[in-house]
């Protein structure tokens, strides 16, 4: 007997802990509008902030903080935003894709389809990605406040419980 998309998704969690780094070297906390509104989000839909950081665009750098956060916080989501563009600074995804023990190849494909029907043609710059660092479901996105908003409310939010569940399995 098979399990409906719908029932399957229903055995997720309800409440799922979030880490929430931001890749900038010019922003701060209080100038990171896209962390602050993921932050914002994941509250009004009941969910529980566990560290909101920024890491400077230095491959080791976002690689010891996102180790340090998984390791001490143990996030079951973690969201990290900016780092994913094509410039020499943009060091995001090569800095955690190693870090993946499995990676969500759908992630990065479904992204780049809704941001093309946003942004046109401007979605081939994004590389987002997503993937598992141990069992913390990881999504790497720009740093764009509409993009941010796009991966969560269209893909993120909706399968958020679902993945975390999978994840500590």
């Amino acid at each position: 007997m098979s399990v409906s998309t719908n029932e399957h998704r229903a055995g997720g969690l309800k409440q799922v802990t979030i880490g929430i780094i931001t890749v900038s070297t010019s922003r701060t906390l209080l100038e990171d509008e896209s962390g602050k509104w993921i932050s914002k989000a994941v509250k009004l839909r009941g969910h529980t902030v566990l560290t909101h950081q920024i890491a400077p665009d230095k491959a080791k750098t976002i690689r010891s903080v996102v180790r340090a956060v998984i390791n001490k916080e143990k996030p079951q989501v973690l969201i990290v935003t900016g780092g994913t563009g094509i410039s020499s600074t943009d060091v995001a995804i090569e800095a955690i894709r190693p870090l993946f023990c499995k990676e969500l190849t759908a992630f990065s494909c479904l992204f780049s389809q809704l941001s093309y029907y946003e942004i046109g043609s401007a979605a081939l710059l994004s590389r987002a990605t997503a993937g598992l660092i141990e069992k913390t479901v990881t999504f790497c996105l720009p740093g764009s406040l509409n993009a941010c908003k796009l991966a969560l409310e269209a893909l993120i939010f909706p399968e958020m419980g679902h993945l975390a569940r999978h994840a500590e399995q």
